[in-house]
């Protein structure tokens, strides 16, 4: 038999801040996906790691009086530390400071430029720290870049290296028209189709060192550094070896296996909505021009707001996931990121919803219905045979997963979880115990039965309950702590 192999990756986070709730989105979404791939049987690599090159880290480290490398040093652990609290399964942690990477990087550069898409030129431009990109004025609101309107834009004007963006747009489009489900949701393919249609611009993928040193440097020309994204897009390629894992005997790299070739790429990439044209154009252009495959998949989610506003430390709202993890648990975070948030577009965060799902999803659904059913089954001594395997009903919820769809997936899970209750209402096994205990035992069999599978559904989604539930399930007599106490 053939092994399977996939690859899925977030994107990097900037280390100029803690970690907020919007990449704790990203980086569940992307779990739950490899969690999922591994139960059919594929080897996963799952990558994610820090951005730690740029303007934005250079600015805020010169502000707190620390040597940028002390400053990321500082930072990139908080990131590392959400594997534990959101009870993460990626295998790869990559930081943009390291080694291997930056020789990455720069080779990857030098066959950008053996191709002739690297140049210099002088230029002028407006720049937004914020995105670490180049804005048009067309882009703007009020002068100002929509989605950093609290930063002022920078005035560029210098004499940079030059990455020919213009030349792939032919090939970009070939891209989209040759995988129509390249970008998801299908409304965020259109928008960058019509961003390619509209022309492209050459971008800037230098800085000069003297104003701004932190970066790796270009080759062959220590006088610049590498812009930042320029840089860090690559890390999805040098997190499994590339260059040196890039084997082309029988398919044995690292590379080969988990990035594909270009007619079978495999590569799944999550970001947010204000990286589309970083991941899906710029990336994919860059790609071309240094001779390797595409991407297989862009996944595009929405944003994070908080009451309805977008979440800034000004106005005090902004959401940290270590603090709904410290209140209510990794399982009741993760649910409402899969369940609560819409898969690819904007949700909104306030407590008071949050306790109201909790409490009617989690305490009073999941959690109420997992001690019912064992608490019967260990008064009446009904036990379930061990090394199961099949689920019924699984082609809704396979379906669901395989889309994407956290959100439908959670929902087959919880009709099942109204199945069983109605079950208990209308065959009332506590009853009949006295009546009809043979009766009463298969009905609270059947019951188990149903909570094992739901267990077995939740697996890639809330996995700490998953594997609380089946021990309790596999062994009825010991006791199981309640596992979401209500929110009073």
């Amino acid at each position: 038999m053939n092994k399977k192999y996939f690859y899925i990756t977030t994107t990097l986070p900037y280390v100029n801040a803690a970690p907020h709730i919007g990449f704790a989105l990203e980086i569940v979404q992307a779990d739950a996906i490899a969690r999922w791939k591994r139960m059919n049987g594929y080897e996963v690599v799952f990558n994610t790691g820090t951005d730690e090159h740029g303007l934005k880290i250079y600015q805020k480290a010169i502000e707190e009086g620390k040597d940028p490398q002390a400053y990321t040093d500082e930072y990139a652990p908080k990131f590392d530390r959400l594997k534990s609290a959101l009870n993460l399964t990626y295998t790869n942690f990559i930081r943009t400071t390291d080694a291997h990477h930056v020789a990455a990087a720069q080779e990857f550069w030098k066959r950008c430029e053996a191709n002739g898409d690297i140049y210099k030129k002088e230029y002028k431009v407006k720049y937004c720290v914020g995105c670490e990109l180049e804005k048009t004025d067309s882009e703007l609101e009020n002068g100002k870049c929509p989605v950093h309107p609290n930063l002022e834009l920078e005035l560029i004007e210098e004499e940079n290296y030059f990455f020919r963006f213009s030349k792939y747009g032919k090939k970009l489009l070939e891209i989209y028209d040759t995988h129509p489900d390249f970008v998801l949701p299908p409304h965020r393919l259109k928008e960058i189709r019509m961003f390619v249609e509209r022309g492209l611009q050459d971008f800037s993928i230098s800085r000069l060192k003297e104003k701004m040193p932190w970066g790796i440097p270009v080759p062959g020309d220590e006088k610049q550094v590498m812009y930042v994204w320029f840089d860090a897009l690559v890390n999805y390629i040098s997190t499994i070896g590339w260059p040196s894992s890039e084997d082309a005997d029988e398919g044995s790299g690292m590379f080969e296996r988990f990035w594909g070739n270009k007619d079978a790429p495999n590569a799944i990439q999550v970001a947010g909505k204000d990286n589309l044209r970083q991941q899906s154009a710029m990336w994919q252009a860059m790609l071309c021009s240094a001779g390797l495959p595409p991407s297989k998949q862009i996944l595009i989610h929405g944003f994070i707001t908080s009451g309805g506003q977008k979440m800034s430390k000004s106005l005090g709202n902004v959401v940290d996931p270590y603090e709904v993890i410290e209140k209510y648990g990794t399982d009741a975070a993760r649910f409402w990121l899969l369940r609560d948030v819409p898969v690819f577009e904007d949700g909104d965060f306030t407590w008071k919803r949050f306790m109201e799902s909790y409490n009617a999803n989690l305490a009073n659904g999941l959690g109420n219905l997992v001690s019912r059913v064992i608490k019967m089954a260990r008064t009446y001594g009904v036990t379930l045979e061990k090394n199961r395997e099949e689920i019924r009903g699984m082609e809704p919820y396979r379906e669901a997963m395989e889309q994407y769809d956290f959100q439908k997936a959670m929902n087959v899970v919880w009709e099942r979880i109204q199945i069983s209750d109605k079950y208990i209402q209308e065959t009332e096994p506590f009853k009949t115990i006295k009546t009809d205990p043979e009766k009463a035992k298969r009905d609270v069999k059947e019951l188990l039965e149903s909570v094992w599978e739901i267990a077995a559904l939740l697996a890639p989604l809330l996995p700490g309950s998953s594997e609380k539930i089946r021990e309790a399930v596999e062994n009825p007599a010991a006791e199981i702590a309640p596992l979401f106490p209500r929110i009073d």
